[in-house]
C-alpha cells in the first residue's frame, strides 16, 4: 500500500490585491510541515502541485523545512489541482462582483462574513447545477479532473508515498467523491479546511481511501492558535 498526502496550501494573502501568495503565517505553516515530513522520515516518491502561485509557495516552504530538501522529487504541475474561481462563482450566482476595499476586508470581520455567505451558496448552485460561472468547468468536471490525477498518482507510485499540494475545492472534492458523498457535502468540508491541513489517503494502484481529513500534525503541539488559519 501506498499513500497520498493530499495538502492544502498555506494562508494565503486574503483581503489584498493579490490573494494568491502566501504570507509569512503561510510559509511558516509549510515550513513545519516539512519538519513534521522529516521528523516522521516519510520520504516521497513522486509530488504533483496546483499551477497556482500558492501551490509552488507551499512546496517552498515545505522545502525549506525538510531536513533534506534535494530529497524530494522535482514537482509536476498538475491543472487538476487547481482552485476555482471564487469572483467568478459569485458573479454567476449574483450578477455582481463585489470589491471590497482589501483593507477594510481584512479589517471587518462581518465583510468576511457575508462574503463566505454568498460564496457558500453560489458553491451550493454551481454544484447542484444551477449555474455555470464563466472560464470554469461544471462541477462534476471540476471533481473529475482531481480524482483523475488521484488514481495517476496511486498508479504510478501503487506502493509509494506522494504529496499533493492543492486548495480546499479539489481537497473536498476528492474526499467527498471518496466517500460518494454528494456534491453538497463537499461545499461543507470545503468552507471548513484549514490552511496547511493534511489530508491522507491509503492507495493501491486499484484504489484510494480516506484515512483522514484536514489534519494539522504539525501544529497541534503549538500554543499559539494564531498558526490555524482558514483563508
Amino acid at each position: 500500500m501506498g499513500t497520498i498526502y493530499l495538502v492544502r496550501h498555506g494562508q494565503a494573502a486574503y483581503g489584498t490585491e493579490d490573494y494568491d501568495r502566501l504570507t509569512e503565517t503561510g510559509f511558516a505553516q509549510a515550513r513545519l510541515l516539512g519538519k513534521y515530513f522529516g521528523l516522521r522520515q516519510i520520504r516521497f516518491d513522486g509530488v504533483y502541485v496546483g499551477e497556482l502561485r500558492r501551490h509552488a509557495e507551499t512546496l517552498q516552504g515545505i522545502l525549506e523545512g525538510y531536513p533534506v530538501a534535494s530529497d524530494i522529487p522535482r514537482p509536476e504541475r498538475c491543472a487538476g489541482l487547481n482552485e476555482y474561481s471564487a469572483d467568478a462563482l459569485v458573479l454567476a450566482h449574483t450578477g455582481s462582483r463585489p470589491e471590497p476595499d482589501p483593507a477594510a476586508a481584512r479589517r471587518d470581520t462581518c465583510l468576511v462574513r457575508e462574503r463566505f455567505r454568498v460564496l457558500k451558496h453560489a458553491l451550493l448552485a454551481w454544484a447542484e447545477g444551477g449555474i455555470q460561472p464563466v472560464g470554469m468547468p461544471a462541477w462534476q468536471a471540476f471533481q473529475d479532473a482531481v480524482v483523475a490525477t488521484l488514481v495517476e498518482a496511486r498508479q504510478r507510485f501503487p506502493e509509494g508515498n506522494v504529496l499533493m499540494i492543492s486548495s480546499g475545492g479539489p481537497i473536498s472534492a476528492a474526499v467527498a467523491a471518496a466517500l460518494r458523498a454528494p456534491a453538497q457535502t463537499a461545499v461543507e468540508l470545503n468552507l471548513r479546511m484549514r490552511n496547511s491541513s493534511v489530508t491522507e489517503f491509503a492507495s493501491s494502484a486499484r484504489r484510494h481511501a480516506l484515512v483522514c481529513f484536514n489534519a494539522l500534525p504539525h501544529l497541534d503541539t503549538r500554543p499559539d492558535s494564531i498558526m490555524t488559519t482558514y483563508a
